[in-house]
């Protein structure tokens, strides 16, 4: 079954951090543009970031940058999204995506959505 599952959600103090996670199976994730979104209720989602092992292009949103950092272990057929100095307006679903084929970059501001995951809570509040 072809599926990406996120984990690592939680409720964090502001100024604290986490790693999302998102696990492939039933496909190899190495060769695969991946994008993480965001969505809270009553707003349409976000695009956060973009990351393309293909060919190591990347990019994210500007009220993430410096912030938020993608990393991929292939061993594990996973991609982490890093998160620190979280803040209240972090607080939503945090979702990985990617398309339905290999082999696409991230350049120009592109973001996957072929395939999606069920998505994380994340939530910021003292």
């Amino acid at each position: 079954q072809v599926q990406l599952v996120e984990s690592g959600g939680g409720l964090v103090q502001p100024g604290g951090s986490l790693r999302l996670s998102c696990e492939a199976s039933g496909f190899p994730l190495d060769n695969y543009a991946i994008g993480w979104f965001r969505q809270v209720p009553g707003k349409a989602r976000e695009g956060v970031s973009c990351f393309a092992n293909y060919d190591g292009s990347t990019h994210y949103a500007d009220s993430v940058k410096d912030r938020f950092t993608n990393a991929r272990d292939n061993a594990k057929n996973a991609v982490y999204l890093q998160i620190s100095n979280l803040k209240p307006e972090d607080t939503a679903v945090y979702y990985c995506a990617t398309d339905s084929s290999p082999g696409q970059s991230c350049s120009g501001g592109y973001f996957p959505q072929g395939l999606w995951g069920q998505g994380t809570q994340v939530t910021v509040s003292s």
